[in-house]
């Protein structure tokens, strides 16, 4: 070769060099917009979110397509790809003699990496524009390989509409990954980018065939002319290209978290979330407007979500759609009470029967009532728990402290959020606190995994994030309470509470604003809310009659895994237990042990009952009895020998609700009369106007008897009661007036808060 040309040469190539350099091609890069898909564990799509043009693109790796896409789209559209150097000169000077013979173009002659600069650079289908992509073919062959050229093209092929790329066509058109095509749909899918307007087979499905007819016909002897027939058998339906929009708050969340990633694997069940979501829909038609509901369903042995419901309709902007309740501090109500309890055990402080007061009481000023404003006296800590009483509760935390309370919850991976300025009290149990449905069903996790909760995870490779609760013991006592009810209650009512298997607490925070109800089974952990995201009041709305019955349908649905004996740890045993000492029976004598029950013990500990909270001095004593008459004397006034009677004494709060025989037992005898002046009276409260056991009668057709309830004597504050049910509370020498309008037998009860009381028994006829 001449020196010459060898220079003209070396300067065409060094010009070319440069111009590759200075005008590179327009490779997508890792800015490049796309489209997200979140998807369930299965590969269900549970929402996409479009690019900002509001372009359905998925950009995918070849080994997520089907192998039949990639064999038909090579065979169909450029069988030279692999060796090619960007353009197919055969090709090119076939279609540039089919376009002098003609006079139009009959085939392009381009090749798959002619067809990307396409995509990524749009020219005009003239002699200028196809040499500007053969330029940009051979740049885009320097610049990258065979297989990255090919994924550039299942990424912006066009599909029809808004959809770019085998995988968004995939999904949006046959519901399905693009790893799983047929044959059939493998070659609808080569053809469709040729015309995507005119084939798209939700639109024109008779098109849609018989160009991929055209496609299987060429891939008849690669495939095998059977494979081809049966591909040909099969019908084209699509369907309507549509947003999936299962779990759509979650989709938000997990997007946010992951912005620059194309498909997001969460680990809900698609099937589980959409029958909880039905079942939501379903309770819609008899919810108030604004009422809105949130459900998260964890497993308990991997702690992945399931499911996760952050709104009831997420197409109903007047219920607060787009809030998600599963993230929303809320006052819990009554639902942290299990772990209140169950931390107790821990400390050594009660069993699952320690003597708890179900009362009218004042804890430094604060007075928490119940829910039906009513009272049951004495009460174990089985029956408080399951009935959700608040006083017993109070009295616990009282105990325990509401500070260390706070800490212990915290310690085990609950965080209640408080008030601006506020320290942990006494009304945290019963919801002077806020959490959310993520936090509380992580902690109820601990009942079904040996007292170790977890956080919620919503990838598959997310770390675990575990603390210990509860102890073993703690946990198993707690869920036993809930589920069936103690040790008694598994052998006299046959354990029905145990064979359903699902132990739930359920809470109501004040006013009404929020319904909770919080469960475990082997399997999972349900939590449910239900109220108006707003915080506005729903009068009527509480756990047990709004929540819990969707908790029971959510597990019905879910849960289908046969029920498991469980066997108590070592650290749990039950024994007989005595009130009002809250001592084993065979540790307590005969004549103080007024009431046996059986309970579940912690560690082999039976702690006694709390100290009595108005009244000093030791709950077993040593009373004095006149040995002939039985009445009570005293050193310096008893005329004779005195006899030496063991006595237990229940808390003074709770003396005006003992039964009958209990109260003979437990109350000592009158003073002898020796001994009566030098003796101080029990009680300075007495009722008066009204007498025990008399009979008030309604003038016929009138107006109900209306009487003013008085008493005499009395501290500060008294609490007037009728059969067990607060009337009110009226400063010491105030009347109460009460209307009697049924006919009926009432008791009327009258305490202050040192403990003092005075009952009477009335008829009204």
């Amino acid at each position: 070769m001449k020196p010459w040309l060898r220079l003209v040469l070396a300067a065409l190539l060094v010009l070319l060099l440069v111009a590759d350099q200075l005008f590179p091609p327009p490779l997508p890069g890792r800015s490049t917009a796309q489209a997200q898909v979140v998807l369930a564990r299965d590969g269900t799509p549970l929402r996409a979110f479009p690019d900002h043009a509001h372009v359905w693109r998925h950009p995918l790796r070849l080994e997520q397509v089907s192998p039949r896409y990639l064999e038909a789209l090579i065979t169909f559209e450029d069988r030279s790809f692999w060796w090619h150097p960007g353009v197919n000169p055969w090709a090119l000077l076939r279609a540039g003699a089919q376009w002098l013979q003609h006079g139009h173009i009959v085939s392009g002659g381009s090749t798959l990496t002619m067809q990307v600069a396409r995509l990524l650079e749009p020219t005009p289908r003239t002699l200028t524009g196809k040499l500007r992509q053969i330029a940009r073919a051979l740049q885009l062959e320097l610049r990258c390989s065979k297989r990255e050229i090919l994924e550039i093209y299942l990424a912006f092929a066009p599909m029809g509409g808004v959809l770019e790329g085998v995988e968004a066509a995939s999904r949006a058109y046959l519901g399905k990954p693009a790893r799983r095509l047929s044959a059939s749909e493998a070659a609808l899918l080569v053809v469709l980018p040729q015309a995507p307007s005119l084939l798209r087979p939700d639109r024109h499905p008779e098109r849609a065939r018989l160009a991929r007819d055209k496609v299987l016909e060429r891939m008849a002897g690669q495939w095998g002319v059977t494979t081809v027939a049966e591909a040909r058998q099969e019908p084209v339906i699509a369907q309507t290209v549509r947003e999936p929009l299962l779990a759509p708050l979650l989709a938000e969340r997990l997007r946010r978290q992951q912005p620059g990633q194309a498909l997001i694997r969460s680990t809900l069940d698609a099937s589980l979330q959409q029958s909880v979501e039905q079942l939501l829909t379903l309770r819609l038609a008899v919810l108030p407007p604004r009422v809105s509901m949130a459900a998260l369903v964890v497993d308990n042995a991997t702690l992945e979500v399931r499911v996760y419901a952050g709104s009831a309709d997420f197409a109903d902007d007047e219920r607060f759609a787009h809030v998600d309740m599963v993230q929303a501090a809320r006052s819990p109500g009554s639902a942290l009470k299990p772990f209140l309890y169950g931390l107790a055990l821990d400390e050594g402080l009660i069993h699952s029967e320690s003597l708890l007061a179900d009362v009218p009481q004042s804890f430094s000023g604060y007075q928490p009532g119940n829910f039906q404003a009513n009272f049951s006296g004495p009460v174990g800590v089985t029956e408080a728990l399951q009935r959700s009483l608040n006083v017993p509760a109070v009295e616990v935390l009282a105990q325990l402290g509401p500070q260390r309370f706070v800490a212990l919850l915290r310690r085990g991976g609950l965080r209640l959020e408080l008030p601006r300025g506020a320290t942990p009290n006494l009304s945290v149990i019963l919801g002077g606190a806020a959490v959310n449905l993520e936090g509380l069903v992580s902690a109820y996790t601990a009942l079904a995994r040996g007292g170790v909760s977890g956080r919620p995870r919503y990838f598959a490779d997310a770390p675990r994030s575990e603390a210990r609760m509860l102890s073993e013991g703690a946990a198993f006592i707690i869920r036993d309470l809930l589920e069936a009810g103690g040790p008694v209650a598994r052998q006299v009512d046959g354990g029905a509470g145990a064979r359903r298997g699902i132990a739930w607490k359920t809470g109501t925070s004040f006013g009404f604003r929020d319904a909770w109800a919080v469960g475990v089974s082997d399997r999972f952990t349900v939590g449910v809310w239900v109220g108006r995201p707003d915080g506005t009041p729903n009068p009527g709305f509480f756990g047990a009659n709004i929540a819990a019955p969707l908790l029971v349908d959510i597990f019905a649905t879910i849960d289908d895994s046969p029920l498991q004996a469980r066997t108590p740890p070592a650290s749990v045993s039950t024994a007989r237990v005595c009130w009002p000492l809250g001592t084993r029976s065979e540790e307590t004598l005969p004549e103080l042990c007024h009431q046996q029950r059986t309970a579940w013990i912690l560690n082999g500990t039976a702690p006694p009952t709390f100290p009595d909270r108005l009244r000093g001095g030791a709950a077993h004593y040593v009373d004095q009895r006149d040995p002939t008459s039985g009445q009570r004397v005293r050193a310096g006034c008893a005329a004779g020998d005195m006899q030496a009677v063991h006595m237990a004494r229940w808390p003074a709060a709770l003396e005006p609700w003992l039964d009958g025989a209990t109260r003979q037992r437990a109350l000592p005898p009158a003073w002898a009369p020796a001994c009566r002046a030098v003796s101080a009276p029990d009680s300075g409260l007495r009722i008066v106007g009204l007498s025990d056991g008399e009979t008030i009668r309604r003038a016929g057709n009138g107006p109900p008897p209306e009487l003013r309830l008085e008493a005499q004597g009395g501290q500060q504050e008294l609490i007037w009661l009728l059969n067990g049910r607060q009337l009110g509370r009226v400063p010491a020498g105030c009347d109460l007036p009460q209307s009697f309008v049924e006919a009926g037998r009432y008791q009327i009860t009258v305490m202050d808060a040192a403990g003092h009381y005075d009952r009477i028994e009335i008829s009204v006829r």
